[in-house]
Parts: structure tokens; C-alpha cells; sequence
């Protein structure tokens, strides 16, 4: 065979081989917001890529303020906070928002006593206590709760995320 023979000939075959090759866009979801979802959303978005691989998630776990702000700014196709938008950030938005529960989780309360004492508190005294009411560890509303348990005389230090956290929200 001639070298211009096999030169069409492979010429060809290459034109052949891109004209049916299949084509393997991807389309790209970016989104961003609470912290608190990223370890399931970033198995399901492994999971949904086994199923179409012509889909990628991209997701920053930069807190629900930074998600309520993103879906806000149109930066990103979905934003995840772990409280809803509030009515003046809804009207704020260039279309309509759906909320849509994803994951539950719950919060707790931790504290730091001298020999860890199991305390119980009910929640009018935890409201009590992060509006500023109840000031003291020995307040009578705590200490009734918890009977023979000494409480010390001492103030109580609220501390909570600065940032726009669905923690802090809770």
C-alpha cells in the first residue's frame, strides 16, 4: 500500500471515530451553606455519580449564612442552611426559593462545672439562660431542678458560633 493510501485510509478511519464517538459533557451543580449536612450530601453525590456520571456536584460547606447568602447572590444552583430563610432574606431573592428538608439533626447543650455534675434543665430555663435571666450557675431556677447538687456561686458564660451558623439559629 502506498503512503498516501494509508495516509486517507487513516484519515478516515480518525474522521470516523469522531463523528461516532459519543460526546461526555458534564453538567456541573455548585452549591454551598451548612456545615452540619456535608458528610451525607457528599456521599450521596458520590453515589449519584455512579449512577449518571455525567453529573457533578460541587458543594462548600462554608455555613448557612454563607449558603443563605450564595442562593441570594446566584453564585450557586442550591444553598443548604439548617434554618429557613428568613421572610426579609426571601423577599430579597431574584425568584422563588423552595425550602427542602434534607437531614435532621439535633443540638445539645454542654457545660463546664467543677466535678461534672449530670444537671437537668427545662426549656423555659434554658431560654432563661441564653436571653441573659439567669445569670448564675446557682440561680434557684437551676438549682431546683437539680436538688443535691451543689452549685457554684459563679457566672455563666453563654458561648455560641459568631458566624451565620444554623447552630447559632437553633
Amino acid at each position: 500500500m502506498k503512503w498516501s493510501s494509508l495516509l486517507k485510509a487513516s484519515m478516515g478511519a480518525l474522521v470516523a471515530m469522531v463523528v461516532t464517538g459519543k460526546a461526555s459533557a458534564q453538567m456541573l451543580i455548585n452549591g454551598a451553606g451548612a456545615t452540619f449536612p456535608y458528610p451525607i450530601y457528599s456521599k450521596w453525590f458520590d453515589e449519584y455519580a455512579q449512577v449518571d456520571p455525567s453529573v457533578r456536584f460541587n458543594y462548600q460547606s462554608i455555613g448557612s449564612g454563607g449558603g443563605q447568602k450564595q442562593i441570594l447572590a446566584q453564585t450557586v444552583d442550591f444553598g443548604a442552611s439548617d434554618g429557613p430563610m428568613s421572610d426579609e432574606n426571601l423577599a430579597k431573592a431574584p425568584g422563588k426559593i423552595l425550602h427542602i428538608p434534607t437531614v435532621a439533626g439535633a443540638d445539645v447543650l454542654t457545660y463546664n462545672l467543677p466535678g461534672s455534675p449530670k444537671l437537668k434543665f427545662d426549656g423555659p430555663t434554658i431560654v432563661d439562660i441564653f436571653m441573659g435571666k439567669i445569670a448564675k450557675w446557682n440561680d434557684p431556677k437551676i438549682q431546683a431542678q437539680n436538688s443535691g447538687v451543689k452549685l457554684p456561686d459563679t457566672e455563666i458564660v453563654v458561648v455560641h458560633r459568631s458566624d451565620g451558623s444554623g447552630t447559632t439559629y437553633i
